[in-house]
């Protein structure tokens, strides 16, 4: 790759400056393309871009940036896409910083403020090469302490007419996917989060397999319809909405149950008494467990004994068994086996259940037996 370093004015740069959301974003007399297919969308925070100004403002250095060169010598940003957005915006009065205890934009300056900042040299280094070498120039370059999460380095590797469709979906502030789904699911739209999770949910978490089959499709109709059906059969499946359903997998649940005959109705009333139950740490695991036949308790992660109540029960059960001279743990001591008549110390024995918390026994000294190891390993769940 070719490299030549030049100086452009922050006046030449704000030049035309257009962003049509969809479209992409231009600069520098409509030459320069802000976001290519390979960029992440905006996400600055209001300090971070406000201090884009305050360095061109006291004439600090900024960091040097990269520009592609296309063969019709136009040029596509490498690396300076946020630096870029923030100056533009401000040049445009998008926004204001703080100022002498004032918040002022571009437009309150005075007037040889705004010529000090227009006059301002930027630092580019005009990159050419193939497509590969920009892409790999890309993916090595410090992104103004910013690191690409997963997703937008695929998007970039696989970027091309489906990336874009799919972004409209999914990777925009407000986009159509948040819109239906923020309830559903964790994460930030514009960090491609939605996207990534879309995909995940599709193809059985096979995320760049699919980009991999769908690069060159002209949209991205596929996954939108899918993830549409997904939402829909959660909220006609479990219509009422609890904090816990952000961080449920839907997806794998969706291509599982989708076709089963369910009763929201009566999912719905267990869902609540699960919700309601102490016991019950694992909170996010209920509708995987309801949907499931409530066969897997460990997707509950259902509380445990704690230290105290353990003592008290091995300490009860222990003082009856000497008094009857049989072993202390109950399952030993029936019969005429060799540890009939055993004392076994604590930590040769853990605390179970008398009735399974999944038959409505409580997890409280009431409810509380000490087994010898082998034989609580061995009990069933009755």
């Amino acid at each position: 790759m070719e490299i030549k370093l030049h100086e452009i004015t922050v006046r030449d740069l704000v030049e035309d400056y257009e962003d049509n959301d969809e479209l992409g974003v231009r600069a520098y007399g409509g030459k320069l393309d802000v976001r290519p297919p390979y960029q992440r969308e905006f996400v600055y925070k209001d300090r971070q871009r406000d201090a884009v100004i305050e360095t061109l403002r006291r004439d600090f250095p900024l960091n040097v940036m990269y520009w592609a060169v296309q063969d019709d010598d136009t040029f596509e940003i490498i690396d300076g896409q946020q630096r870029t957005i923030s100056i533009c915006q401000y040049v445009e009065g998008d926004f204001s910083i703080p100022i002498d205890g004032h918040q002022l934009a571009f437009h309150n300056l005075q007037s040889d403020q705004q010529e000090q900042i227009l006059n301002y040299k930027l630092m580019v280094y005009f990159c050419q090469g193939t497509d590969s070498e920009k892409l790999d120039w890309f993916k090595t370059i410090n992104i103004a302490g910013e690191e690409l999460t997963d997703q937008e380095l695929r998007n970039a590797v696989y970027h091309g007419p489906w990336v874009s469709a799919a972004k409209k979906y999914f990777s925009k502030n407000g986009c159509p996917a948040y819109q239906i789904g923020s309830d559903y699911m964790t994460g930030v739209a514009i960090r491609q989060d939605y996207l990534e999770t879309a995909i995940e949910w599709i193809n059985d978490g096979k995320v760049d397999e699919y980009m991999r089959d769908h690069q060159h499709d002209t949209n991205a109709n596929e996954l939108w319809l899918y993830f549409m059906g997904v939402i829909n059969w959660v909220k006609a499946t479990f219509p009422k909405k609890h904090a816990q359903m952000k961080s449920v997998k839907w997806g794998p649940l969706y291509n599982q149950y989708k076709d089963a005959h369910l009763d929201p109705a009566k999912l719905g009333a267990r869902v609540e008494a699960l919700m309601g139950d102490l016991d019950v740490k694992n909170k996010r695991g209920i509708y995987e467990f309801v949907l499931g036949g409530e066969t897997d308790t460990k997707l509950l992660q259902v509380r445990v004994f704690d230290e105290k109540t353990k003592l008290a029960a091995y300490e009860k059960q222990t003082k009856k068994a000497k008094t009857d001279e049989v072993s202390n743990c109950p399952l030993c001591a029936v019969g005429t086996n060799a540890n009939a008549t055993r004392i076994y110390e604590l930590s040769e024995m853990d605390a179970d259940h008398v009735t399974a918390w999944s038959k409505g026994g409580s997890t409280d000294l009431s409810n509380c037996e000490m087994l010898c190891v082998p034989h609580n390993r061995s009990k069933g769940n009755r």
